[in-house]
């Protein structure tokens, strides 16, 4: 067992251990069971770390802190508010944009994020795992008109470098692929991840690889994450972000800023602001669009505009991501 797959075998996974390791208010407990009995509860213990102790509105906490509001039903939101579904072409792959492709290549990932979009996917039946991925790299080969995949999931550093090689040779071997996009919040969560052999991986591509980082806050970019991060871009890949705007977490001014910044610092660019996509139980997070858009317009009076991600929704049935604002 290699030391990343050692370090998410510790991730934190019950309610208890969150509450004690973080000295949080006991009174929030019978809550966060309540909630994490409808998805799992799962933080990487060094992700942990980089939290306030007994603060139960820390924005990293609050990322992943199981809440009751997670168990009320609220109107607007359902179990797949992107459109997977209908964008389901088999075997793990989703085709929702034309010149890309999209591979659920597993449903693992080293946090359960509790805004998580796919959190009601029905993982078993729609992931590229054993004779799947071949399917899906078939039909991938067959269509010219896929230029880019998108390597996503759950999250595709939750495979190990063996697997991603299977899956990055046959996609080097079909001539259209020009790059392929790999998506990823375990880098952020779990740097451990980012090793040698991932390293040499990105290295070895003949496709341009583009490694899209989820990062909501700045104190998220620890210095081992940089470290990493900078081997990642050393390698030859590029480094964008999209984060998600979340209530309590990321949703003023400063804090937009300060994340801009730290991304740029670290050689990442800002590229997307996603507006909440409603899935059933992250009702807590929204931020109102109209605020949604005073809110960049501010951070855009501050920063130059190469610092000033583009703020989206996901709209089912569009032929792109959704600009807001403009």
């Amino acid at each position: 067992m290699t030391g990343w797959q050692q370090a998410m075998r510790e991730s934190i996974t019950d309610v208890d251990t969150l509450f004690d390791t973080l000295a949080l208010p006991t009174a929030y407990k019978p809550a966060a069971r309540r909630a994490a009995a409808l998805f799992g509860l799962r933080v990487p213990a060094g992700y942990a770390a980089r939290m306030r102790a007994g603060d139960i509105d820390d924005p990293l906490l609050r990322q992943v802190l199981p809440l009751g509001a997670e168990t009320r039903a609220k109107s607007g939101f359902g179990t797949d508010a992107v459109g997977d579904l209908a964008s389901n072409a088999g075997n793990g792959l989703l085709h929702k944009y034309h010149g890309r492709a999209l591979l659920i290549t597993t449903g693992a990932c080293a946090v359960h994020c509790r805004y998580c979009f796919r959190r009601h996917f029905d993982y078993g039946a729609h992931h590229a795992g054993g004779s799947h991925l071949r399917e899906a790299l078939a039909r991938i080969a067959d269509d010219p008109t896929l230029a880019e995949i998108i390597l996503s999931g759950g999250d595709p550093l939750s495979l190990t470098n063996d697997r991603l090689a299977v899956i990055g040779r046959a996609l080097d071997a079909t001539p259209h692929v020009a790059r392929i996009r790999l998506h990823t919040r375990t880098a952020i969560v779990l740097p451990e991840r980012i090793d040698d052999g991932l390293i040499a991986w990105v290295a070895a591509r003949r496709a341009r690889v583009v490694v899209v980082v989820h990062v909501n806050h700045a104190r998220e970019l620890a210095p081992d994450v940089i470290e990493r991060l900078s081997a990642l871009r050393a390698a030859g890949a590029t480094l964008l972000n999209q984060a998600v705007l979340l209530a309590g977490v990321n949703d003023d001014r400063d804090s937009q800023v300060a994340l801009s910044e730290a991304l740029f610092a670290a050689g990442i660019m800002p590229y997307y602001l996603h507006l909440l996509d409603r899935v059933a139980g992250v009702h807590h997070f929204e931020v109102a669009e109209s605020r949604a858009v005073a809110l960049m317009q501010s951070v855009a009076a501050v920063l130059p505009g190469y610092l000033v991600p583009k703020l989206a929704r996901e709209q089912p049935g569009d032929s792109a991501k959704r600009v807001v604002g403009l």
